[in-house]
């Protein structure tokens, strides 16, 4: 039997050949079946978790500052409870696109001074929104001395950046009696948190506007429309009095949930009065 012998163009030719049908092969090694245990959602390093999405990524960051006195946290503080286990809140959690949310509870006072009362939750039903609710109202109540709407805004940008969810929205509520006067310029952190994608709804508190004479002149209502709130479908609901609290939260919070705006045709626009000079009190 004769040795069979190749020349070099034709073992050129089989070896071309050889690479071009494991070329072929190769894709159907990787497409035959899955190569990673079934259940596992991590995909070639892209890791995705259906647990972190909700309707929207949202903190109530609520003012804790010397102005607001102790009867008016504890009438803030049960506010935000019955309205997080208001059935219209939670029946508004449940209709949303995704059917929960994502939210935390921030106190705030001066530069630095932040107390998460309760941390990042998902609400998606009455025995969740309760359990979320427990918390902020057996939790102690804090005070201090200073004002920095600017520090809140910072910190709550930092945990809406830090947590794990993946929002369709992204809210901060934040919720004062007074303008900003500590921790730099209110207005660069408002911007800075519109250009991160986020929305800053107002709960302007004037309850002490029938016998302080120093609130009623601030027209904190009218600082917090021009210096504090923006973003898509922005809006503030201002608190007149204490009785009012409960439902003005409740309200918010379903505008919130739902991504609406209430009907502002009866708010002075900045175009029909004198408008506020934000960097007054910074």
């Amino acid at each position: 039997m004769g040795v069979l012998t190749f020349s070099r163009d034709m073992r050129s030719c089989w070896i071309a050949r050889m690479l071009i049908g494991l070329s072929l092969i190769f894709p159907l090694l990787f497409t035959a079946g899955p190569a990673w245990p079934a259940g596992n959602p991590t995909i070639f390093g892209y890791a995705y978790d259906p647990d972190a999405e909700v309707d929207v990524e949202l903190i109530l960051a609520v003012d804790i500052s010397q102005s607001m006195d102790r009867d008016e946290q504890e009438v803030q503080r049960a506010g935000y409870v019955a309205a997080l286990t208001s059935p219209q809140v939670v029946d508004a959690i449940r209709y949303g696109p995704l059917g929960r949310i994502a939210v935390s509870y921030l106190e705030w006072g001066g530069v630095g001074e932040h107390y998460i009362v309760a941390d990042w939750s998902v609400i998606s039903d009455r025995a969740t929104a309760a359990a979320f609710a427990a918390r902020i109202a057996e939790a102690p109540l804090h005070h201090r001395q200073r004002t920095s709407i600017a520090s809140a805004l910072a910190q709550a940008m930092t945990m809406i950046a830090g947590n794990r969810y993946q929002g369709i929205r992204k809210v901060i509520d934040i919720s004062g009696d007074g303008p900003n006067n500590q921790g730099g310029a209110v207005t660069e952190f408002r911007d800075r948190a519109i250009a991160n994608g986020i929305t800053i709804n107002g709960l302007p508190l004037m309850l002490k506007s029938a016998k302080d004479d120093w609130q009623a002149m601030m027209h904190i209502d009218h600082y917090y429309e021009d210096c504090v709130i923006g973003g898509p479908g922005h809006f503030s609901v201002p608190v007149r009095s204490k009785e009012q609290f409960a439902n003005a939260i409740r309200m918010k919070l379903m505008l919130e949930i739902a991504g609406l705006s209430p009907n502002t045709g009866r708010i002075m626009t900045a175009a029909m009065r004198r408008p506020i000079n934000c960097s007054l009190y910074d």
